[in-house]
């Protein structure tokens, strides 16, 4: 994602508000870019965006111990 911005957001439900102007945010997990048109995992809890509903799962487990 080489020019893109890292936008900052606060994660509510159901929506995200966008504090800060960007392209995506990254996965609390792999790192990995979301652009912000494809993301659909975060959690409220911990203000963390998700790249799949397996990584919300694993994160969720790791959390809840």
């Amino acid at each position: 994602m080489t020019g893109r911005v890292e936008a900052k957001l606060i994660y509510g439900t159901p929506d995200f508000e966008i504090v800060q102007r960007g392209d995506f945010v990254r996965c609390a997990v792999s790192g990995a870019p979301i652009p912000l048109e494809a993301l659909n995992y975060w959690s409220v809890e911990l203000q963390e965006a998700y790249a799949s509903g397996e990584l919300m799962t694993k994160r969720w487990v790791e959390t809840h111990k």
